[in-house]
């Protein structure tokens, strides 16, 4: 009995010290990004919207944050995606016109560009450029993506070259195919679906991309739960055109028949299947035991279209309104965020890269220009923004800025300055009896406009780009 116990003992020493020494090196929370396409404002439950029904979302907000004032860079897919993964505004990356990006499109005011990476395009996000999934690999973080790229579909510019160790998913939109109502102009090429760098399906079926995407992510959380990780799950819907899984829409039918108040429409279901996603994403962290110290952050890449819904915000998708650029956002972290609050400072996309670097050990980089700030401190500690001014782009032009509740806008030589603390939907235009406050913006804007076009760098080139096809 003596040696059965003093074996029972070794035993029981080595366990728990392996077991503690393997909680040390686990401390580091995982990161999830989760970035619809076109969703806006208005369209979850939990931030006043009655045409949607999002359970998850709604739960996730009860047990974490919701952000109320978080902006993405541009009003457009490519220049938003272009911020969230550098940490900068996509001028300074030339992800937004004026640069060689930009390509006419017919129908469009004179002088705009349309600034959107297209099929075959030879201009991307540049290689030299350290995105977020760089600076999560640099400290042995282990790195995927499942979902919408849009930020280059030459192989110089897929994901695969920019930090990520697994993609799977689509290098643009869904609708860039020889369905497009421009097609005559454009003449895309059948829409492909990516593995890494090889064309693995020709025209996806849209009805199975939310699902399939779910499930490539929720795998790839039970291949690390044993490691930390980023994982970013950029969904294309519920950008048009408009589609939902069979199995969704059977069961969205059935929350409605028992008495859910959500709208029946297709753009509703859409988003019905986005918080069915959230909810598996979630479920996976807690079954696997690491949902304490994870970060999930869900948010959208711009405001939406006719579609959807930005209420309480005026504007929409391809604006500078608050529409087009303040996103419906909630993170939770249960090991640090608190339960249930609402955190109303200025917060954006931009500010992901340098946060979750400092809050991971990771270098962030001291060659370049990064205009996200650390905003750890607002999320956990209460501080106020670390942001003095915010701008506004649209094609290629500083329309707006934000400081503190005040923004000034100037579109078409008109200026109008709100006060969006007390006129979220700027209806009132008080330029007659702030004009001090007017001069003040007006040189913030053109400071940061002479700053950022000394300061911008190149965009990505490749010569000869081609359509990406299956494999011979």
């Amino acid at each position: 009995m003596e040696r059965i116990s003093f074996c029972t003992l070794v035993f029981s020493v080595l366990f728990y010290s392996y077991s503690f020494g393997e909680k040390e090196t686990n401390t580091k929370p995982n990161l999830v990004i989760i970035f619809t396409d076109d969703q806006g404002y208005g369209d979850l439950s939990c931030f006043g919207a009655e045409h949607v029904f999002t359970p998850n979302i709604d739960k996730m907000a009860e047990e974490g944050a919701r952000l109320t004032s978080f902006y993405v860079a541009a009003p457009l897919c490519t220049p938003s995606r272009a911020a969230l993964m550098t940490g900068c505004y996509p001028r300074r990356v030339s992800m937004e016109p004026p640069s060689s990006l930009a390509v006419e499109l017919p129908n469009i005011p004179p002088g705009k560009r349309f600034p959107v990476c297209l099929a075959a395009d030879g201009n991307g996000l540049n290689p030299d450029e350290i995105t977020i999934a760089e600076i999560a690999l640099s400290v042995g973080y282990r790195t995927g993506i499942f979902g919408k790229w849009h930020l280059g579909d030459q192989p110089e510019f897929l994901p695969s070259r920019q930090g990520f160790e697994e993609f799977f998913g689509l290098p643009y939109s869904h609708d860039i195919t020889p369905r497009h109502p421009r097609q005559e102009y454009f003449q895309f090429p059948p829409l492909p679906l990516l593995e890494m760098e090889e064309v693995t399906e020709l025209d996806p079926d849209a009805n199975y991309l939310t699902k399939r995407i779910t499930e490539r992510a929720v795998k790839f959380i039970k291949d690390h739960k044993h490691e930390s990780f980023f994982l970013y799950v950029p969904h294309p819907i519920p950008h048009g055109p408009l589609a939902a899984s069979p199995e969704i829409k059977k069961e969205y039918a059935g929350v409605l028949a028992n008495g859910q108040t959500a709208s029946p429409e297709l753009y509703s279901t859409a988003i019905y299947e986005i918080d069915w996603s959230v909810g598996q994403i979630l479920s996976t962290l807690k079954e696997q035991g690491i949902d304490e110290n994870t970060i999930v952050l869900v948010t959208s890449d711009n405001g939406a279209t006719k579609k959807g819904s930005n209420k309480p915000l005026r504007g929409h998708k391809g604006q500078t309104l608050e529409g087009g650029m303040r996103m419906p956002t909630v993170i939770r972290w249960p090991a640090k965020i608190e339960a249930g609050i609402e955190i109303d400072h200025l917060l954006t996309t931009m500010d992901l890269l340098p946060t979750f670097a400092n809050l991971i050990g990771a270098d962030i980089p001291s060659d370049r220009i990064i205009d996200g700030k650390d905003i750890l401190p607002v999320l956990i500690d209460g501080a106020e923004s670390p942001h003095e001014y915010f701008f506004y782009s649209h094609w290629g032009t500083l329309e707006a800025v934000r400081w503190k509740d005040w923004k000034l806008r100037i579109v078409d030589g008109e200026e109008t300055l709100y006060n969006l603390k007390t006129d979220i939907a700027e209806q009132k235009n008080l330029n007659d009896q702030f004009p001090e406050i007017v001069v003040q913006l007006k040189e913030a804007i053109q400071k940061f406009d002479a700053e950022i076009t000394l300061n911008a760098r190149p965009v990505g080139q490749v010569e000869n780009p081609k359509h990406l096809v299956l494999p011979e």
